[in-house]
């Protein structure tokens, strides 16, 4: 098809719709953002049976999930768990806003999260530890995974205490604070790491990948034809979470 037959297909058949898609069943919601350019962004709350429904986005906050969640819910859309790519406050909007069900953090955004701090390969030998001990989480359940942790933390914990001082100003800081960072974003997330395991009967997903995966088929379908106006490429996103 040549471009111009293209734009009057968007412009006629593209079109937006606010319907939620209410599933018979209770389901596990997985909920993820993407953004395809700065202030051009989705919010995607999705099911084993597809994309339940979305929100157009500028920046991913919070109060946006719990806006999604809210539409759902009052349509009528039954929810056995949550699983969350951990941006900060959804995890504490679930909590206060659904406490009776289960929350399942990414295990692979915990994994990035490890690695962001400490990069693939740490040049110091707790960073490799903690790292490599991080990529066991998918193979791993809480009691293991926590035993291996709490061992790593007796091992290195006067390394990780260790303080500089900044000879001008006096002040001092924690010389190793991308470590502690890693370190504590695993403690602090370790609930809710292996959640799928506490309720095997519910096929809990433990991570986000279904959304993750069709992210990226829909960036590949929008920049097969690049150039399209911003109107156009809005139309044919919502068409592409429509029939997903």
């Amino acid at each position: 098809m040549c471009p111009k037959t293209l734009k009057n297909y968007f412009d006629k058949y593209c079109f937006i719709t606010g319907e939620i898609k209410v599933p018979k069943k209770p389901v596990n919601v997985i909920t993820d953002a993407t953004f395809f350019a700065r202030s051009d962004g989705v919010l995607v709350a999705r099911a084993n049976s597809g994309n339940l429904a979305w929100k157009e986005i500028e920046t991913e906050k919070a109060e946006y999930y719990e806006e999604l969640l809210n539409l759902l819910s009052d349509a009528g859309v039954r929810f056995i768990s949550f699983v969350i790519d951990g941006r900060r406050g959804v995890l504490h909007m679930l909590l206060r806003r659904f406490p009776n069900t289960p929350v399942q953090y990414c295990q692979f955004h915990q994994i990035q999260i490890i690695t962001r701090y400490l990069s693939k390969k740490p040049k110091l030998e707790a960073g490799r530890e903690l790292r490599e001990l991080s990529l066991t989480i998918t193979e791993s359940d809480r009691r293991t995974f926590t035993d291996f942790l709490n061992k790593w933390h007796e091992k290195w914990e006067r390394f990780l205490a260790e303080k500089t001082t900044d000879p001008f100003t006096d002040k001092w800081h924690f010389t190793h604070k991308r470590l502690r960072s890693a370190y504590r974003s695993l403690k602090t997330n370790l609930p809710y790491l292996f959640t799928y395991l506490d309720y095997p009967e519910l096929k809990i997903p433990n991570t986000t990948n279904s959304c993750d995966g069709s992210f990226a088929h829909w960036k590949g379908k929008l920049g097969i034809h690049r150039g399209l106006k911003k109107e156009r490429k809005r139309k044919m996103m919502n068409y592409l979470l429509e029939n997903s």
